[in-house]
């Protein structure tokens, strides 16, 4: 939550101040800035260069201030490292009752830490010491020197002075101190606002892996091979899903026969998610490469079918009416009329089909692969290496923005006339 109300913080400081300061120095002088109407017009809308920039730049600050990260000079409270302590009240039998104190000495996760010298005290109580990681609790059993144990009937009444019960806690400058149902404390030092590692690694520790597996490999195999095999995957499903799926589309935007015969279908296949369809691929295709290839085309199929079509019904009629009043064809009027502008919806199905092929290939590689990105988070969540998952994770999304700006630029080649018709 508190990462949260600073990522929407930072959002409105930084549009007001781009808004109001930065972007009146950078205004463009080109054909959107002449145009008299913008709102509603999709051509006019570019990306704000300065949102990009302060976007990432914010995701990497919050990323590093809430990890201990030594890249950024900001961090969030961490956890609590050093010497600290409490008082327990125990009450006897009789309605006696004493106090001793817990000597604690809190270390970073990954050192050893020795006991502090501590003078038991007098009285029934005695005091005790505890060593404890980091992030991490420890059961202390309270009565293991004193006078009077639970058997005896003793039992704490109290933490730092504040009442407490089996079952029960009490937050006190220390940390957590809770009462377990069988009467020993368990204590938990104050974590501060910072992740632990094991949840989310800094992002020097993810980069110091990537360079790692990329010069050592991971799982008999490099890092790009990994990466090369879930691109190879992924294009070549992309491939034949368009191959089938835009000619599909095209003859139930042409078609009534087509569109009958076909929507049932693919109206039908259109909300199953490809995950979905794992078990029965490996049923019918098994383990290896052409189970994981029907997969991501059956993944890119339905979405290029339905933008295909979507694209032939938007074409706007007038433009058929005039090409038809010219004398044109109908093998015409679908070379220079439909497919033109149609394309602008297919590319737009494309991209997103793309995107349904990344997440589909990792999960697909979930099951029985030897190589991939997929395989390679699969197997380190399982020995909870989350700087490898992490690393997965990032380089998966780089690639396929990568290939999202690849259609983009595409698409301006290839339809320069969108949103101007």
């Amino acid at each position: 939550m508190t990462i949260l109300v600073l990522y929407i913080g930072i959002f409105i400081a930084a549009f007001v101040i781009v808004r109001l300061g930065a972007r009146r120095l950078t205004e463009r002088r080109d054909f959107s800035s002449l145009k008299t109407v913008t709102f509603g017009d999709e051509s006019a809308v570019r990306p704000d260069r300065w949102a990009s920039v302060i976007s990432v730049v914010t995701i990497f600050l919050l990323w590093g201030a809430f990890t201990g990260s030594n890249w950024v000079p900001v961090h969030a409270p961490g956890p609590f490292v050093g010497d600290t302590q409490f008082t327990y009240t125990v009450e006897a039998p009789d309605g006696s009752r004493d106090d001793a104190t817990v000597f604690i000495r809190v270390h970073n996760r990954g050192e050893s830490a020795e006991d502090r010298d501590i003078d038991p005290g007098e009285g029934f109580a005695r005091n005790d010491t505890l060593t404890v990681a980091a992030w991490r609790s420890k059961l202390l059993i309270f009565d293991a020197n004193d006078q009077i144990t639970r058997d005896d009937g003793a039992r704490i009444v109290a933490i730092d002075g504040q009442p407490v019960e089996a079952g029960g806690e009490v937050r006190t400058d220390a940390g957590r101190v809770a009462v377990t149902s069988k009467g020993s404390l368990n204590y938990e030092p104050p974590k501060g606002w910072q992740m632990e590692p094991i949840w989310l690694p800094p992002p020097e520790a993810v980069v110091a892996r990537v360079a790692e597996i990329a010069s050592t490999g991971y799982q008999n195999f490099t890092l790009w091979e990994h990466l090369g095999w879930s691109l190879y995957r992924v294009v070549l499903g992309f491939i034949l899903g368009a191959a089938v799926g835009i000619p599909l589309g095209y003859a139930m935007g042409l078609s009534d026969w087509f569109r009958g015969w076909f929507d049932p279908i693919v109206e039908f296949m259109r909300p199953v998610p490809p995950l979905a369809l794992i078990p029965l691929v490996i049923i019918w295709a098994g383990i290896g490469e052409s189970g994981k290839i029907i997969l991501l085309f059956l993944a890119a199929l339905w979405i290029m079918t339905i933008s295909a079509r979507a694209g032939v019904s938007g074409v706007n009629i007038t433009k058929v009416h005039a090409a038809y009043s010219l004398g044109a064809s109908k093998w015409q009027i679908l070379r220079h009329v439909i497919i033109p502008n149609s394309l602008p919806e297919i590319f737009t199905g494309a991209r997103v089909a793309m995107g349904v092929c990344w997440g589909t290939v990792v999960a697909a590689e979930l099951v029985a692969a030897e190589k991939g990105a997929g395989m390679m988070i699969m197997v380190a969540s399982r020995f909870q290496l989350t700087d490898v998952v992490l690393m997965g994770i990032i380089l998966i999304g780089v690639i396929g923005y990568g290939i999202d700006i690849l259609f983009r630029m595409a698409e301006r080649w290839l339809v320069p006339w969108k949103g101007r018709s």
